[in-house]
């Protein structure tokens, strides 16, 4: 049976460790950005930028995957790592990120408190971690 969307979200890819690492060190950077952030918009956006990183290298790695840009491929990045680390928090807490970020993008909405923002980073700091483990150990 053929997963729903895959052809929409997501195209074969021969990553080598290299790219793939690359990626993660990308998320773990915008990670450092957030850690030193003093506003929490930006610590909010530079946190959520690297749970998207570290979903598109778990893809990836785990299976061969390139990630389209298309509308609702942020919803499809965070089923796929919910569904690969075996975590339903992760597309729960992820979906509200992603929700939070377009109200204030496109609605000019409301925003994240300075306590949201630093949770918000806790809880991808350890997803991010868990992806690396992962991929470093060849998992």
């Amino acid at each position: 049976m053929k997963e729903e969307g895959r052809e929409t979200y997501f195209a074969k890819h021969p990553f080598t460790p290299e790219q793939i690492l690359q990626t993660l060190d990308s998320g773990l950077e915008d990670l450092e950005i957030a850690r030193t952030a003093n506003h929490p918009k930006v610590r909010f956006n530079y946190s959520y930028n690297a749970l998207l990183k570290s979903g598109i290298a778990l893809i990836a790695f785990r299976e061969g995957l390139k990630v389209k840009s298309r509308p609702g491929h942020h919803v499809k990045i965070l089923e796929k790592l919910s569904k690969g680390l075996k975590d339903k928090t992760i597309l729960d807490v992820g979906d509200k990120m992603r929700r939070d970020r377009n109200f204030d993008l496109y609605a000019g909405g409301g925003f994240v408190s300075e306590s949201e923002s630093r949770e918000y980073f806790d809880f991808v700091e350890k997803i991010l971690k868990r992806v690396r483990e992962m991929v470093k150990h060849g998992r």
